[in-house]
């Protein structure tokens, strides 16, 4: 491919400047959900409130550079409950001379983004790219040595102040070969990146530690798969794995393809976290931005989603205009869509909290048949899904237990009875699954399908 997001090598915004980003986690998250709200924001009118709302982040990678920018930092300020430093916690940028650390402008961005209630997501800890010159001289046990001294260094000093690292960043070849990148951290052992997430572990026991890549959208791509294995061996094995980065920089040579939500609850049902962590899109198609949004929301683990800048011109693709803000810093299209999807997206549904029991299914009505099944399962709150078999267009009547109420659907168009617990559910084109959520109001008991009507 022609881009190669985080893997090209051509300047972002400086000589050696590249982006990546790191996750939250989503227990942290929910314990801290009310100081993720920037400003006096209200839920439903800015991104970050919004997905804090979902119980998620929105976030964007920030540059220190920017940050005397005032257009920038107001949109900063208004619209984010999340940040990244884009170059700023990098290894060139952290210990440019070896065992001598400068952080003064990660330490800029971590105290804005918390003074202002955001969480900051670290990024990276190990990479093969973006390694000040002594580290790309070392080799073997040496490089090993110093690998893992600058994990521990750089997760130590920001310990408590970062929710989740992006311990190893791009550690797999492009292609189909599914291999490990033929780099110098590689060269030192094939257990390098198990020993950067124990030394991660061992510095900062409180942050999530996560994974990183691109190009590992496509649920069929060699490069995912190779992916997925290695979370679920460290998982199998206890390596200390809590979450995995989807970079998602779509364009016309990477586009974003129709199995990415198969790809985020693949690696979800394997037990870790899994983010949107780079997001630009080439023209910032509006429709895009709302699926691959609508995608995260539809996955329970799916604890956010990150734009990698603000505004076009701080992108490092600017001649794409990739982002949610054009130069000047007014609202696109696209943004409008992300907002909608955070808004009247879907809840959660993949995987079940509870174990689901065996689903009641309606006799058939005019050759259409509802077969209701449990799924997520929240302190005050539980999901239902709903799938309709013989028909394409379909009325289904559903019947939930007062004082319950139905808060959320998706995936249908719905109308209720005058007691507000009886629900008609009709085909809005999405296909045969619907689902909704119900408040329990104290009652747990389970929805009941009443009918289904084939039209």
């Amino acid at each position: 491919m022609t881009e190669r997001c985080q893997g090209d090598t051509r300047p972002r915004t400086g000589p050696r400047a590249r982006t990546a980003i790191v996750l939250a986690a989503a227990a942290l998250l929910a314990a801290t959900s009310a100081a993720f709200l920037p400003g006096t924001a209200s839920a439903g009118t800015t991104l970050g409130a919004s997905a804090a709302e979902k119980g998620r982040y929105f976030g964007t990678a920030v540059a220190a550079s920017r940050l005397s920018d005032g257009n920038y930092t107001t949109i900063l300020n208004r619209e984010f409950n999340s940040v990244t430093p884009e170059n700023e916690m990098k290894i060139d940028a952290t210990e440019p001379q070896q065992g001598r650390f400068s952080y003064g402008a990660a330490e800029q961005i971590v105290n804005h983004a918390r003074s202002r209630g955001m969480s900051v997501r670290g990024h990276t800890l190990a990479w093969h790219s973006q390694q000040p010159s002594w580290m790309e001289s070392m080799s073997g046990s040496a490089l090993r040595s110093a690998m893992l001294n600058h994990v521990t260094q750089v997760a130590t000093h920001f310990r408590g102040q970062v929710v989740a690292w992006d311990v190893v960043n791009e550690a797999f070849e492009d292609g189909t070969s599914g291999a490990r990148r033929n780099s110098n951290l590689q060269r030192t052992g094939n257990d390098w990146i198990e020993a950067a997430f124990r030394a991660a572990r061992a510095a900062d026991p409180n942050a999530k530690l996560c994974y990183n890549d691109y190009n590992t959208d496509n649920w069929t791509h060699a490069k995912t798969q190779a992916v997925y294995n290695m979370v679920r061996d460290f998982k199998a094995r206890g390596v200390p794995i809590d979450c995995v980065g989807f970079q998602s920089h779509f364009n016309n040579d990477s586009p974003y393809v129709s199995n990415y939500r198969t790809t985020l609850s693949s690696f979800a049902a394997l037990g870790v976290d899994v983010q949107v962590t780079e997001l630009d899109i080439q023209g910032a198609p509006a429709a895009t931005y709302r699926s691959v949004v609508e995608d995260c929301l539809a996955v329970a683990r799916c604890n956010g989603v990150t734009v990698w800048g603000i505004r076009d011109s701080d992108s490092w693709r600017a001649s794409q205009t990739p982002l949610l803000f054009n130069s000047s810093g007014q609202k696109k299209a696209a943004y409008d869509a992300v907002l909608a999807a955070l808004n009247n997206g879907t809840t959660p549904t993949d995987p079940p909290t509870t174990p689901p029991t065996t689903p009641p299914t309606t006799p058939p009505s005019g050759s259409c048949t509802a077969t209701l099944q449990d799924s997520t399962r929240w302190g005050d709150r539980f999901n239902s899904q709903v799938t309709v078999s013989g028909a394409s267009n379909w009325t289904v009547v559903v019947a939930v237990t007062p004082p319950q109420k139905v808060s959320n659907t998706w995936n249908g168009t719905p109308t209720w009875d005058s007691s507000g617990n009886v629900m008609t559910m009709r085909s809005n084109g999405s296909g045969t699954v619907f689902g909704f959520t119900t408040m329990a109001n104290g009652t747990w008991t389970r929805p009941v399908v009443r009918s289904c009507t084939a039209s």
